[in-house]
């Protein structure tokens, strides 16, 4: 993928990831607008970056996915890079009672926002010369975390999701990439400066150095054990059997 000249749309860009992937690229000469629920940080980004554009968006609403993308597509008509990166990350008890409101909220902002933002943007990316769909899902979508069980599924679905989508995105303008972050010491939960978490300025670097060549996935060296768990080869595969249907579609009576 190329890092400049691009223009670049980011949900869950208030913090973390998203927040220091949007001022990276920034930097490097793209137009980056930032989208998430809290407007004040949304005005902190934008008093601190002034080129960096700003738009409020709650990623578990589907009506206000449509319009925000109505809204920016016919603003930034060069728009060519939908990174989505909003995620929440609430712990479970995959043995014991469910928060079934906290579950709905999960998958609703973890898995089909994700699917929502893509869908509405998709048509658009297509007419660009050149255009990225870029995923954000989690070494824990190859190794799940117990007491995150239900987050881990949703990063194991986008994944999967993600495979999809590029195999059917193949013969289009757009390419699809995911990354797959370790354990980053952003406040998803809680910013701690654990010595296991790895820094979040030197994930930016080594995944923007990874992202110019990407033609799959971005994993940086740290969060290779984990994915090297479900089978690096997967990719081939995938692709060989969907494109097997593909030539010999299955009878629909």
């Amino acid at each position: 993928m190329k890092l400049t000249g691009n223009t670049v749309f980011i949900t869950g860009g208030t913090s973390g990831i998203g927040r220091a992937l949007a001022e990276a690229l920034s930097a490097r000469g793209n137009k980056v607008i930032v989208a998430g629920r809290r407007k004040a940080l949304l005005d902190e980004i934008a008093a601190q970056n002034p080129s960096i554009d700003t738009v409020e968006l709650d990623i578990g609403n589907a009506a206000q996915i449509q319009q925000v993308a109505q809204q920016l597509i016919a603003r930034y008509p060069a728009l060519n890079v939908v990174i989505n990166n909003a995620g929440i990350m609430p712990f479970d008890d995959a043995g014991g009672a469910l928060d079934d409101a906290q579950a709905v909220r999960l998958i609703e902002t973890n898995l089909l926002g994700p699917v929502r933002v893509s869908a509405a943007f998709v048509e658009h990316l297509k007419r660009q010369p050149e255009s990225w769909i870029i995923n954000n899902s989690s070494v824990l979508a190859y190794v799940p975390l117990a007491g995150t069980a239900l987050y881990s599924a949703t990063k194991a679905a986008i994944h999967s999701y993600t495979l999809s989508q590029r195999f059917v995105l193949r013969n289009t303008r757009v390419r699809v990439l995911e990354i797959a972050p370790p354990w980053v010491d952003t406040d998803l939960i809680v910013k701690s400066g654990d010595p296991r978490a790895m820094p979040l300025d030197a994930f930016i670097a080594e995944t923007l150095e990874r992202l110019a060549t990407a033609t799959t996935e971005v994993l940086v060296e740290a969060a290779k054990p984990m994915r090297d768990n479900a089978g690096p080869n997967e990719h081939a595969f995938v692709e060989q059997f969907n494109q097997h249907v593909v030539d010999n579609p299955i009878p629909v009576a």
